[in-house]
């Protein structure tokens, strides 16, 4: 049995003279050749990935040839990957790419929800609109979904556990993990979310940082995964969100993202890393301002850079935009260098 380690501190909410939270949290760096290369809290802690993990579940989409044979492009991959804001150019590809397969927004099974995008939900209600399942920020990969069902000869209930497109993202997740995968829980979408170990998604995510000389039909399917999350990080969470801020600011170095309660990853070709990280509380700010600071360790994200120190430092403002706070990265994370 692993020894287990107690979660450390990730980040300070500082508010006038007090620090009024603490983010607490786990991170493991996995270098492809020489393995667990960093770690903070328990990298063998079992998570829930959540979303962070939709670039694996996105694989067989492009393995399996489906991609191909759907003709799509590089930034419905994108898509395929993304958590997105439910913005028109989201919603709007998803509708053109249900339609290219003879299908419709009600042969989705994600639900629907408001758009996470603000603008865009003040967009809805100023047209009398409900949002439907286009505008959940997971219709994206469930069109993958879809796509590779249609490849597969899959029925239209493309979630449940024995599907072929739920076994195919199973199979992947323990291929690239090197564990095995038992444990599931369902998602927000109501997909199946397998859990596995912080390290395992590090070690995955680092396959896809070497993935351009893997060579073979997998290795260039995850580089064009890669290639496609940079490319098109727009289209991997949207305008004004910090994944695909932090993503235009490292300039390209790296593919990020987040996932439900406090779970990130990053996959950092140049230095052959991959970077999982979990915050305790489920705290988004937490999770990106650790993701923006592991990003800087790896030397592919400059600190002064606006959207970085936006996301690490603040400052925090009120309703009336009074500065009333910012963040301080703690010390054991801000003392990693990778």
């Amino acid at each position: 049995m692993p020894m287990q380690h107690d979660a450390v501190e990730l980040l300070h909410v500082i508010r006038g003279p007090l620090v009024e939270c603490v983010h607490r949290g786990h991170v493991a760096v996995w270098h492809h050749e020489e393995g667990l290369v960093a770690q903070l809290g328990d990298p063998a802690k079992r998570i829930l990935p959540r979303s962070a993990c939709k670039m694996i579940q996105a694989l067989p989409l492009v393995e399996s040839g489906a991609a191909d044979a759907a003709g799509l492009t590089p930034a419905q991959l994108a898509l395929s990957c993304a958590s997105h804001a439910g913005q028109a150019l989201h919603t709007d590809m998803v509708t053109s790419w249900l339609s290219d397969l003879g299908l419709s927004e009600a042969d989705l099974r994600c639900g629907a929800h408001w758009p996470n995008d603000q603008e865009a939900t003040h967009d809805l209600v100023r047209e009398g609109r409900k949002p439907d399942q286009r505008h959940n920020n997971c219709s994206g990969k469930h069109s993958g979904f879809l796509t590779l069902s249609r490849h597969l000869g899959g029925g239209p209930e493309y979630l449940e556990l024995d599907h072929p497109v739920q076994r195919a993202v199973k199979a992947a997740l323990a291929d690239l993990t090197g564990e095995e995968i038992s444990d599931y829980a369902i998602d927000g979408c109501s997909a199946p979310n397998f859990a596995m170990s912080l390290q395992g998604l590090a070690r995955a995510l680092s396959q896809y940082a070497v993935a351009g000389e893997m060579g073979g039909v997998r290795g260039r399917s995850m580089a064009r995964l890669v290639e496609a999350m940079v490319a098109h990080p727009e289209y991997v969470s949207g305008e004004r969100r910090p994944c695909t801020r932090l993503m235009r600011a490292a300039g390209g170095r790296a593919a990020i993202k987040g996932g439900a309660e406090g779970v990130y990853a990053a996959i950092v070709p140049e230095k052959r890393l991959g970077i999982a990280l979990k915050v305790d509380d489920g705290a988004s700010r937490g999770s990106e301002a650790a993701v923006a600071q592991l990003l800087v360790a790896a030397g592919v994200l400059d600190p002064d850079h606006p959207e970085a120190r936006a996301v690490m430092f603040g400052p925090i403002r009120n309703c009336r935009e009074t500065v009333t706070g910012h963040y301080d990265i703690a010390t054991p994370l801000a003392a990693l260098r990778l």
